[in-house]
């Protein structure tokens, strides 16, 4: 079997090529592929901002959703 060598360009131009099911396929192919290191993030960022939180008196599991983004929102953006 031959093998074809296309730059990243060309991949994403035949990708476009192709009916909206199979691009959705090839979507979850590849998201797929990177969802044990997606799920690793962020349980590694889950658990940095559950101690940071602590370190300033804050419990991260008893915050709201709303008061965990306000929370990161201050933290992103102290001097």
């Amino acid at each position: 079997m031959a093998t074809l060598i296309l730059n990243d360009e060309q991949v994403i131009e035949l990708v476009k090529q192709l009916p909206v099911g199979q691009q959705v396929e090839v979507f979850r192919f590849l998201l797929l592929q990177q969802w044990g290191k997606w799920e690793s993030l962020s349980r590694y960022g889950t658990e940095k901002a559950r101690l940071f939180a602590q370190g300033r008196g804050l419990d991260w599991d008893a915050m709201t959703e709303k008061e965990r983004e306000a929370f990161i929102d201050d933290v992103v953006h102290e001097h």
